[in-house]
C-alpha cells in the first residue's frame, strides 16, 4: 500500500501533545519514508550486511543435533542422550527416568527444553533439549514401521565460537566415546543359540550370577585370567599395529566338574559381552558356519563346548578312515577358516572359547597360538578353591575343621562340583564340613584300595 508522506506528517502534528503516540507515529513515518525513498534491493543489501556484522561479532556458536537424518536415527543425537543422562541428575532441574528390559539400570534424560552445563578441558558448553510440537500424527521411520510422533527433538550445543576446533575435533568425539562405553556397560548380557544357519531371533537374557569374586579355581590362575582379559580389551591399537584381527582364543580343558562353564560365565559378566553358544551338530556345512560367525556382534564370546565330541573333527595326524557325520558336513578346515581365516577380521573384540575334557584328542591345528592363544587347565579342587566354595555356600571364611580338609585335599582328587554338592545340604556349617571330611576320607580309602589291587596284579 502506498502512503502520502505529506498527509502522514500533517496527521502526526495532531499527536504532539501525546508523547508516546507521537513516538510510535514517528517510527511508522521513518519506516514509510525509508521504504519509499530507498530502493528495495539496496535496503535488502544493508539489512543483510547488518545481520552479517551482528553474527560476526556475536560470541556464541550453536550446533544443532537433530534426532533423525531423513528416516534414520542420528547417532550423534543418541550419543548425546546417553552422555547427558550422566549429567542430568546432577545439573538439570527436571529429568525423565525410564527402564527397559535390555538395560541393567535406570536411564535418566533431560526433560523438554531443559538445559545442562558441561566443562571439557576448561571449555564451558551448554546443552539444551529443544522439542517442537508438530501437527503430523504419524512419521515413517527407517524400519518401515509407523509410530505416533507429536514433536521433533534436537539438542542445541552452545559455546564460545573461539573453541569451535576443540569442540569439533575433541569434545564431540569424546561424547561419542563415553556414550559408547555407557551403552556397553548398561546393556544386559544375552546368550544366543543357533538354529541351523542363523542365530535365534530372540536371545535369552543371561542371568548367571558367577563372577571372578565367587569363582572357585586356583588363586594364581584366576589372577592370570583377569589380567589377560584386561590386556585384551585395551589392545585395539596393538592389534591394528601388528595387522592382526582383534580376537583371542581360550581352550579350557580338564575333568568334568572343574568349572569350565562357570569360568565362561565369569568372563562374560566381567567383560559385559554377549555369549554365542554354537552347536556344531545343527550346522549343515562350512558356508553356514561362516555366516553364523560373521553375524556375531562385536564385543562377544563364541563358545563351542565339548568340541572333541560334538561332531567328529578328525585329528589329521591320526591314520583313520574319514567318518561320515551324516547331515552335518562341517570340517575341521572349515572351522579353522571361520574362526581364524580372512573373514575373522570383519569384526572386533571377539573371544573364542573351546572346552574339552580330553585335550589329547584335539588336532594340533586347533591349538596353535593365534587360534587358542591361552590354554587353561582347570584341575581338581585345591584348598584355595575350597575356601571360596565355603564362602559361597556356607558364608564362612575360617573354621576349626579347615586344617583336616586341607590335608585330605592334598591326598585325593575331587572336583569343585563334588564339593559343592556336599556343601549344599541343609545343615549348619560344622555339619556340612564334617560330611565333607567323611566324603574325602571315603575317596581316600577307595584310592588306597585301588592302588593295592593294582600292586597285587603287578606282583
Amino acid at each position: 500500500m502506498n502512503f502520502d508522506t505529506k498527509s502522514l506528517v500533517s496527521a502526526m502534528a495532531k499527536f504532539d501533545s501525546k508523547p508516546f503516540v507521537s513516538a510510535m507515529a514517528s517510527i511508522v513515518l521513518m519506516r514509510t519514508i525509508t521504504n519509499e525513498l530507498i530502493p528495495h534491493e539496496l535496503l535488502h543489501f544493508f539489512q543483510s550486511g547488518i545481520h552479517h556484522l551482528t553474527r560476526h561479532f556475536a560470541a556464541q556458536f550453536t550446533i544443532v543435533i537433530e534426532e533423525f537424518q531423513g528416516m534414520a536415527r542420528n547417532q550423534v543425537f543418541d550419543a548425546a542422550q546417553a552422555y547427558l543422562g550422566t549429567k542430568a541428575t546432577v545439573k538439570a532441574e527436571r529429568v525423565k527416568v525410564s527402564k527397559s528390559d535390555d538395560r541393567k539400570d535406570l536411564s535418566f534424560n533431560l526433560d523438554r527444553n531443559e538445559e545442562v552445563s558441561d566443562v571439557y578441558e576448561g571449555v564451558s558448553v551448554k546443552w539444551k533439549l529443544v522439542c517442537i510440537q508438530v501437527d503430523s500424527s504419524r512419521i515413517q521411520h527407517s524400519d518401515h514401521e509407523s509410530s505416533s510422533v507429536s514433536e521433533i527433538r534436537s539438542y542445541e550445543l552452545t559455546f564460545h565460537k573461539k573453541h569451535k576446533n576443540k569442540i569439533f575435533d575433541s569434545y564431540l568425539p569424546y561424547v561419542m566415546e563415553v556414550a559408547q562405553q555407557i551403552k556397553q556397560g548398561d546393556m544386559a548380557i544375552k546368550i544366543h543359540s543357533n538354529e541351523s544357519y542363523r542365530w535365534c531371533h530372540e536371545p535369552v537374557k543371561f542371568n548367571h550370577p558367577m563372577s571372578f569374586d565367587t569363582l572357585a579355581i586356583d588363586e594364581k590362575l584366576r589372577s592370570e585370567i583377569v589380567k589377560d582379559l584386561d590386556k585384551f580389551v585395551k589392545a585395539r591399537e596393538f592389534y591394528r599395529r601388528t595387522g592382526k584381527a582383534w580376537k583371542r582364543g581360550y581352550l579350557l580343558y580338564g575333568p568334568p566338574g572343574t568349572g569350565k562353564s562357570s569360568l565362561i560365565a565369569a568372563m562374560a559378566n566381567y567383560l559385559n559381552y554377549d555369549i554365542y553358544d554354537l552347536d556344531l551338530t545343527s550346522i549343515r556345512d562350512n558356508k553356514y558356519l561362516k555366516e553364523l560367525v560373521l553375524s556375531m556382534s562385536n564385543r562377544s564370546i563364541l563358545v563351542i563346548e565339548d568340541i572333541d565330541c560334538t561332531i567328529n573333527l578328525q585329528n589329521r595326524e591320526e591314520d583313520k578312515e574319514v567318518v561320515n557325520n551324516g547331515y552335518n558336513s562341517v570340517t575341521l578346515s572349515g572351522l579353522l577358516n571361520a574362526v581364524d581365516g580372512l573373514w575373522s577380521c570383519c569384526s572386533e573384540e571377539h573371544i573364542i572359547v573351546f572346552t574339552t575334557n580330553h585335550k589329547e584328542r584335539l588336532d594340533p591345528a586347533l591349538l596353535r597360538p593365534g587360534r587358542m592363544d591361552k590354554q587353561i587347565h582347570l584341575s581338581y579342587c585345591n584348598f584355595f578353591a575350597f575356601k571360596q566354595l565355603a564362602v559361597n555356600y556356607l558364608c564362612i571364611t575360617e573354621h576349626e575343621l579347615y586344617e583336616k580338609i586341607e590335608e585330605l585335599l592334598g591326598q585325593v582328587k575331587v572336583t569343585p562340583a563334588e564339593i559343592g554338592e556336599v556343601l549344599t545340604k541343609d545343615a549348619d556349617a560344622t555339619e556340612c564340613l564334617q560330611d565333607l571330611i567323611n566324603f574325602l576320607q571315603d575317596k581316600k580309602m577307595i584310592k588306597e584300595e585301588t592302588n593295592m589291587k593294582e600292586e597285587n596284579v603287578v606282583i
